[in-house]
């Protein structure tokens, strides 16, 4: 067997599509992976994006926004991607205002972490109107924007759909003002594998694994009410209806493949994040 690491972030979207690829219980994978053994690693994306600067994992989840800083090291697959059709993290706030509003003061704002796309996205919304910005768990944030410790934040995951429970308004959902913006979708989170996978593994090795990730998305959609019931471990207080409406945003044909559309997104993202300073300038994008 050739083991290898898969590392995702801990929420619904993603365990709904890895866990076919792993033993999960004890019974081995619950689909055929040849002679490939998938480990499974869960780690918040932030964590994640850290640990790809060191081409910790054989296949990593990443922050679109963290791609320029380790393309050196990384490729993105084609599929895997979590992409914001017209809807993506918001930015939320205690008081109903404004987008102008909020930044009329220098507003203090939580986020999810440095090298995340929301907070890339933040930025290019911002402009060059000043804004402090302190990275927390985002698990935490609701809460502690609610509490005052910040003027706002900007919420990931399951906190897209569960921020009005905590007594929150939405100032700006991000996916949305890209698309009224570009005419794009968000690209948010992408799914990379080592570019020397190849060279490790042997010739071939890059095409034969990312076809087993794609063939793992198709089965956890064929078996969805076993792939939910996996995923809502993940979700954090949201019951089963909303964990089914939170992978239905992420798990679709946009995850199976970039395509064209994808592709053009993470360009044009990119390129507007190094204008105003959130990324580095990235010359060449990899896409497998």
């Amino acid at each position: 067997m050739r083991k290898i690491t898969l590392a995702h972030s801990p929420d619904p979207d993603d365990a709904f599509m890895w866990w076919p690829l792993a033993d999960i219980d004890g019974s081995g994978p619950s689909m055929n992976v040849g002679d490939w053994e998938f480990e499974l690693v869960m780690k918040d994306i932030e964590s994640l994006n850290v640990e790809a600067e060191d081409a910790m994992y054989d296949i990593t989840a990443i922050s679109i926004a963290h791609y320029p800083s380790v393309a050196n090291a990384y490729d993105l697959t084609a599929c895997g991607a979590s992409l914001g059709d017209g809807y993506g993290p918001k930015l939320v706030a205690k008081e109903k205002c404004s987008v102008e509003n909020l930044f009329l003061d220098n507003p203090k704002i939580a986020v999810p972490g440095d090298r995340t796309t929301a907070l890339a996205t933040l930025r290019i919304l911002a402009d060059n109107r000043e804004m402090q910005w302190k990275s927390v768990d985002f698990t935490k944030i609701m809460d502690f924007v609610n509490e005052g410790q910040f003027d706002a934040g900007v919420v990931i995951h399951e906190g897209q759909l569960s921020f009005e429970e905590y007594g929150l308004h939405e100032i700006c959902d991000f996916g949305q003002w890209w698309r009224e913006r570009t005419g794009l979708l968000l690209p948010l989170g992408g799914n990379a594998i080592r570019s020397d996978f190849d060279d490790r593994y042997g010739v071939g090795a890059t095409g034969e694994v990312t076809k087993l990730l794609k063939e793992s998305i198709l089965f956890a959609m064929a078996n969805r009410e076993k792939s939910l019931a996996w995923a809502a471990k993940w979700g954090r207080g949201i019951d089963m209806e909303s964990t089914d409406r939170f992978v239905e945003m992420y798990v679709n044909n946009w995850t199976l493949d970039f395509g064209e559309d994808g592709r053009e997104a993470v360009k044009q993202f990119l390129s507007e994040a190094s204008s105003v300073g959130a990324v580095e300038q990235v010359n060449k994008i990899a896409f497998v």
